[in-house]
């Protein structure tokens, strides 16, 4: 496959797009209209340039633009390559869609603030772009660093007690971590190093091959913890912290930007600073599987005994994130596969999950998994999408979610690692155990008495997204050949 790299500015003018949009809703914030029609402009305008790159991304090239030097060996540049496509699609394509919702709730709620709202929203995507397009990891940091700051006054939104508990400790885990431990792994790899450039493939990594044994290990585990946006127990505990902020927040957290920036950024360490030979040779594959897998039970057996339903899908987030965790450190073609494309597979349907959570408590002010009898009698679409949504969770056929195991179990399957394969299997029946029981509560009990079955949806402005999304669940599964080409171009 050619693997000429090509200088371009397309790059750099992608990355400012929603830093223009950003500039154009505070300027025109007092006009409600205008201001999200900026929002909604700058999106799309964002998702058809990310698009563009895809064609020359595919085709085995790779698109470099270098900003600026900082030191000998040390720059911001910005690079787009197969693993940067996969992440840019999927929060490029998602804002589109999360501006029409975030639109319909905020009005509906008569949110403060609203253009606060958006402006941060907007440099959130823009730091998630940076992330992508990071062709070493000073970059990547200044733009992980962007999105937990620029993500901070939406968990404080609401501006209350719970509210300002939430963001504090949302920014002391996510600063704390990233500045005490990935901080320090970073200089490290540039001394020993000489640059923080990743490499060109997934399989070489970029430290030296003499390197001591405990020192790697040492930067594994400065790697994988300090980037706790990841959501690896046990830093994990800002995230169900931060469902204090309304429920647009929790889906950009959730689906869209912080949590996917924090896996992403993992991910490109693992692949493109360790590499599969060196993970491999100091067994910290083992290691790393280890750390996720149990992440994976726990969160999932936490997220059973939660009534609440954002607090249940935020313990869900933590558990599906992992499994993108756990094919990485398979170092399989098929597992790493699996790995990333679930990175879009769970977004999509993760995203769905929560508009819904946002939809049930605008139309019916219900927050409880108990207050769910019967509502899809009077929510049936929201109800429906939300199905399609869990579904895909669990790993079961017609959705997105059961490609990603499938890739999973066969890369399980061909490091010939039968207790991942059991740990797999074993964790899609707690994901059943969670999600089942709001599905049937919803379709098979009755409403509460004093309930008419009158329909009740949220307004169209957020039930069309959620339908949107939705279908996009379904969709993957049918069609999932565009992000399975991105994963598998990452391969040697």
């Amino acid at each position: 496959m050619d693997t000429t790299t090509i200088s371009s500015a397309k790059l750099l003018i992608t990355l400012l797009v929603p830093l223009m949009g950003t500039i154009g809703v505070l300027l025109y914030g007092k006009d409600e209209n205008f201001r999200e029609g900026v929002s909604s402009v700058t999106s799309i305008v964002l998702f058809l340039l990310v698009a563009s790159m895809l064609p020359t991304v595919l085709s085995g090239k790779t698109l470099v633009f270098q900003m600026f030097d900082i030191l000998p060996g040390l720059s911001v540049t910005l690079r787009a390559d197969a693993m940067s496509m996969i992440f840019a699609l999927v929060a490029s394509s998602l804002w589109t869609i999360a501006v029409f919702y975030s639109m319909g709730y905020m009005r509906a709620h008569n949110e403060h603030a609203q253009t606060r709202f958006n402006a941060c929203f907007a440099l959130a995507i823009f730091g998630a772009i940076g992330v992508a397009f990071s062709d070493n990891i000073f970059t990547m940091y200044l733009f992980y660093e962007i999105v937990s700051i620029c993500t901070y006054p939406l968990v404080a939104h609401n501006q209350d007690e719970k509210g300002y508990s939430g963001a504090r400790k949302y920014i002391i885990y996510l600063t704390t971590t990233a500045k005490l431990l990935f901080l320090p792994a970073m200089i490290l790899i540039f001394v020993l190093v000489g640059n923080l450039d990743f490499a060109n493939n997934t399989s070489s990594g970029i430290l030296p091959a003499n390197i001591d044994k405990n020192l790697v290990l040492l930067l594994f585990l400065f790697c994988l913890f300090g980037l706790a946006k990841n959501g690896v127990m046990p830093f994990h505990h800002w995230l169900p912290g931060a469902m204090v902020a309304p429920t647009p927040v929790s889906a950009l957290l959730h689906a869209v930007a912080v949590v996917k920036v924090g896996v992403f950024c993992t991910s490109r360490v693992m692949l493109y600073v360790f590499g599969t030979d060196m993970l491999h040779k100091f067994h910290l594959d083992v290691v790393g599987v280890s750390i996720v897998i149990t992440t994976i039970t726990l969160a999932s057996i936490i997220a059973l005994t939660k009534d609440n339903l954002k607090e249940r899908l935020a313990y869900s987030t933590i558990s599906q994130l992992s499994y993108i965790l756990v094919g990485v450190f398979l170092l399989s073609n098929n597992g790493i596969t699996g790995g990333v494309i679930h990175i879009a597979n769970h977004a999509f349907a993760k995203i769905t999950l929560f508009w819904c959570a946002g939809a049930i408590f605008i139309a019916s002010h219900k927050t409880d998994i108990s207050q769910l009898d019967g509502l899809a009698k009077k929510m049936p679409f929201t109800m429906g999408a939300f199905t399609i949504g869990a579904f895909s969770m669990i790993g079961m056929p017609l959705f997105a979610g059961f490609i990603s195991k499938w890739y999973l179990l066969q890369g399980a399957l061909d490091a010939n690692q039968m207790l991942i394969v059991g740990f797999l299997l074993f964790s899609t029946i707690l994901n059943a155990g969670y999600f089942i029981p709001p599905i049937y509560a919803a379709f098979f009990k009755k409403l509460p008495a004093g309930e008419t079955c009158e329909r009740a949806e949220a307004p169209w402005a957020m039930v069309i997204p959620i339908m949107l999304t939705a279908s996009l669940t379904m969709y993957l599964f049918f069609n999932p050949s565009l992000f399975i080409s991105l994963a598998q171009a990452m391969l040697p």
